[in-house]
């Protein structure tokens, strides 16, 4: 599995149908990237200038909101995730 490094954070992206009128349009025709995941593993927190440590906020299995086009995307086995620093998410859905 992958273990983040620092103030990162893996996600798996949640892909949802999207809807024009009462069409469903399937993910292979908008194929955007997804702004909401679910938190799969989490980094250990990064340091301020005097070396202390500042733990993540984001929890394992927590759903997030994340800014559209920061995540760096990588493939693990077939499977899709994203990778995103702790800074770029916006929200956790409760």
């Amino acid at each position: 599995m992958i273990k983040p490094l620092s103030d990162h954070i893996l996600v798996e992206p949640i892909r949802e149908e999207k809807k024009k009128g009462s069409i469903i349009l399937p993910d292979t025709v908008e194929k955007e990237r997804s702004e909401k995941g679910k938190v799969i593993a989490v980094g250990p927190g990064k340091r301020d200038k005097e070396g202390k440590h500042i733990p993540i906020d984001v929890k394992k299995g927590n759903v997030v909101l994340f800014t559209k086009y920061s995540p760096n995307e990588v493939k693990v086995d077939g499977k899709e995730y994203l990778i995103i620093k702790e800074d770029d998410v916006l929200a956790i859905l409760t």
